[in-house]
């Protein structure tokens, strides 16, 4: 399965500028013989809003010929891909991700169906995160056909989730194959862009990859560092700034379903799922509760 991780500048709130973006990379990507493109999160709208209100006027429905001219490039260039938006659902508003699978135009359509979608669960106080609604999707693998014609598991995150180990490991455990995750990484989270990816790909052993954007939005400016991890938290292509670029990597999709891992044979076995302990995590789920304040601290 060939990879491609999308690393681009966005125009906020200019929606027809970012759709002829993608459009051209989707074709540009079709001629290398891509399965799956990631694109960032927010690529079709811009993500630096400071109101509800801007962010409702920018956003798209997922039936919107936008979208629908994005799907048309997919079926075109034979390729899939995931990309975020701003998505408007009647009164709600979600920071989400669509899978669209353009191998589906092969099945008697002339365009394929958005096939897996995602509301970004964890929000921080950053940008339009303030003003969405908080998604309610469980985290879930959503089938994807390659070129080859066999069949990818995809789970995706969006930005924030990922700095959180228990819906990466759910994505696992729902039997993904990739992860991907499109970002909006500020300078101020390189650390996150460099470090986790590495983690998650490793402690899943499964496939990463983490499409950041480059540029600048009212007063942010975003940091790239995006990477493509091989089990084992390897990486096997990592851009070195914020310069706009597209990683590849080319991967065989048996390595993220062996999770039995023999480093020396008979000596060092280890298998990240089958080795698990469930019974002793309940606390985790567990409401956190408010610390209490001691009479010294009140004064």
């Amino acid at each position: 399965m060939l990879l491609a991780c999308v690393q681009t500048d966005i125009q906020i709130a200019d929606v027809s500028a970012n759709v002829k973006t993608v459009v051209k990379t989707i074709e540009s990507l079709g001629q290398r013989n891509v399965d799956l493109a990631v694109f960032p999160e927010c690529m079709l709208t811009g993500y630096a809003f400071d109101n509800r209100a801007d962010a409702l006027e920018a956003s798209l429905q997922e039936d919107s010929p936008e979208i629908q001219m994005i799907a048309e490039a997919a079926c075109r260039s034979n390729l899939a891909v995931t990309i975020g938006l701003l998505l408007r659902e009647e009164n709600r508003l979600f920071n989400a991700a669509l899978l669209i699978d353009g191998n589906r135009c092969f099945e008697g359509r002339s365009a394929p169906t958005v096939v897996g979608r995602y509301h970004k669960v964890h929000l921080p106080y950053l940008g339009v995160d303030r003003f969405v609604d908080r998604g309610e999707i469980p985290y879930q693998a959503w089938p994807l056909t390659c070129r080859d014609g066999q069949i990818a598991r995809i789970g995706m995150g969006i930005c924030y989730d990922s700095s959180f180990p228990e819906p990466m490991r759910a994505l696992g455990l729902a039997g993904a194959d990739v992860i991907a995750l499109g970002t909006n990484w500020p300078v101020a989270a390189s650390r996150t862009a460099e470090i986790v990816p590495p983690a998650r790909s490793m402690e899943n052993h499964l496939f990463f990859v983490a499409a950041n954007r480059v540029g600048s939005e009212h007063g942010f400016e975003f940091c790239g560092l995006s990477s493509i991890c091989g089990p084992d938290g390897v990486e096997l292509a990592r851009a070195i700034g914020n310069e706009t670029t597209v990683l590849f990597a080319d991967v065989d999709l048996a390595q993220a379903r062996n999770k039995r891992i023999e480093r020396t044979p008979g000596k060092h076995v280890i298998d990240r799922f089958a080795d698990r302990r469930p019974e002793f995590y309940a606390t985790i789920v567990d409401p956190i509760a408010a610390p209490a304040i001691t009479p010294q601290e009140n004064d």
